[in-house]
């Protein structure tokens, strides 16, 4: 089953389309990433935006609209209801499926070193990823606000980022983090009393002694008292037990909840939860909910399109300078990674391979894992390179600042190829063990794909030693240079091996 992690980031522009727009279409445009919601608020001045996908991809789609951003929003003219510390002004990765909050938070600190270096924005990590307890809290990192971040940053110690230049700049400092996923769920009382409004959040609300993943605020919206709410964790503060609270305390004063109101997306679980709770069938399992048993079967992927790798073939062929040949090694590694999944799927739950069975299982999850990966690594490899050209042919920047930006970018489009390189030979490894002790007539299969794995490491070899070859930090090239020259004799060795195991079985 494929992971999935959603982005929710908040962008400091909610009244031009145009500004934010560009933000979209940058996400819009990684492969594998599906926006799932676009609210834009004028009098916040404030955009938030909900996508999902792969790890990989949300990474690289969100380095790309948080480039666009930094260009298209200066701090110093942003004006707005809402608290904001920089052009991109929250990011927070969210574990959805196969994907854990210790995976999420490795996904923060990646984005946010990328965008430290490349971009020279400054960085503080929050929440599941924060580098120190104080600043675990979004809004404590907030404080002041741009202004007074721009004050102090480079005076102050305290405000000194995670990544970056401890500089006052126009796009002002971006926040990236790891949470639970986050419910803003509403509550309306029949009363135009903001202040019981306020009293019933002020007594749910954690910072007040309330339920511990509650934040609360009491308004008055177009006539109506409303408890407005933050759920942070809902699998440690369910739905149903907040609105029995709110409905207890709005008794205290007399009055009773009208209605409910969500804002944005919400878990299926949560929902799940909560009519479980209020119908007494605690111990009813998800499966026995009609839609959960009929998409059990739909969690597999799709078919490909087989008009897919024609129109790869047809991207390379272009006369543009990507994709070129380090997303083919990375699409090379991805098959070789795909032909090990497909020898171990052929193993597991045969009876003649049940000494092997659980061995073989975790090969076929581990060559999905890596599959997947080096697909998006496909796109990633692309974007680098457009990075380097992006500096290459920025006339604004000034020598010192273009020489710092042209290192950064060369050394993250030298780090694509690298783990696509170190990721062929875990595919080459699978595939050779898969070849030995798999389903025989599979055996060849899996020969080809250590084959596949030799040319996509030594083709990703390549590219990581030319990048290299341009580096002013030349201990850093040496060092590619010699773990390219590792992984490709290994995987030679691994590819000879798995060719001549075929050869004993006869192969299918």
């Amino acid at each position: 089953m494929q992971p999935i992690v959603e982005c929710v980031p908040n962008f400091s522009n909610g009244r031009d389309p145009e500004v934010y727009g560009r933000i979209v279409d940058a996400i819009r445009g990684v492969p594998a990433v599906q926006v799932l919601d676009v609210s834009a608020d004028a009098d916040h001045n404030r955009t938030v935006v909900t996508y999902a996908g792969p790890p990989d991809a949300v990474v690289e789609a969100g380095f790309r609209a948080i480039a666009v951003a930094r260009e298209l929003i200066d701090l110093e003219h942003h004006r707005g209801e809402h608290p904001r510390i920089g052009a991109t002004d929250v990011f927070p990765f969210i574990p959805v499926r196969g994907v854990t909050m210790d995976e999420c938070v490795l996904l923060a600190r990646r984005l946010g070193q990328r965008v430290g270096d490349e971009l020279g924005v400054a960085v503080y990590l929050y929440g599941a990823a924060a580098t120190r307890p104080e600043r675990e809290s979004l809004a404590a990192i907030r404080k002041g606000e741009y202004e007074l971040w721009r004050d102090e940053v480079a005076a102050n110690p305290d405000r000194r980022p995670d990544f970056g230049p401890a500089e006052p700049r126009r796009w002002g400092a971006t926040v990236i983090g790891a949470r639970p996923f986050l419910i803003a769920y509403n509550l309306y009382l029949n009363s135009d009393d903001v202040a019981v409004a306020e009293a019933i959040a002020r007594a749910i609300r954690h910072t007040s002694g309330g339920l511990r993943f509650v934040q609360a605020r009491g308004f008055l919206v177009e006539g109506q008292a409303q408890v407005s709410m933050n759920l942070t964790n809902f699998d440690r503060t369910p739905i149903h037990r907040v609105q029995e609270l709110v409905r207890r305390e709005a008794a205290q004063h007399g009055l009773t909840i009208t209605r409910a109101e969500l804002v944005g997306l919400v878990p299926q679980k949560a929902l799940l939860d909560s009519a479980k709770w209020y119908l007494q069938l605690g111990d009813m399992p998800d499966e026995q909910v009609l839609e959960q048993s009929l998409q059990a079967p739909a969690a597999a992927e799709p078919p490909a399109d087989s008009s897919q790798p024609g129109r790869f073939a047809d991207l390379v062929a272009a006369s543009t300078p990507t994709p070129g040949g380090g997303s083919v090694a990375a699409l090379v590694g991805a098959l070789a990674a795909a032909l090990a999944q497909m020898a171990a799927g052929l193993t597991v739950g045969r009876k003649k391979y049940a000494d092997v069975g659980e061995q073989a299982g975790r090969i076929l999850d581990e060559a999905e894992a890596i599959r997947r990966e080096l697909v998006a690594a496909i796109e990633e490899d692309a974007a680098s390179f457009e990075a380097i050209l992006a500096v290459v042919r920025n006339k604004e920047m000034g020598e010192a600042d273009k020489a710092a930006a042209l290192e950064a970018a060369t050394i993250h489009a030298g780090e694509v190829p690298l783990r696509v390189a170190r990721r062929s030979r875990d595919a080459a490894r699978l595939a050779q063990t898969i070849a030995a002790i798999g389903n025989v007539n599979a055996a060849t299969d899996a020969a080809v794909g250590t084959i596949m794995a030799r040319a996509a490491t030594q083709a990703a070899g390549l590219n990581v030693k030319v990048n290299g070859a341009g580096l002013k930090d030349r201990a850093r090239a040496d060092a590619w240079a010699a773990e390219v020259d590792a992984l490709v004799e290994e995987v030679e060795q691994l590819a000879r091996a798995a060719v001549a195991t075929a050869g004993e079985h006869g192969g299918a």
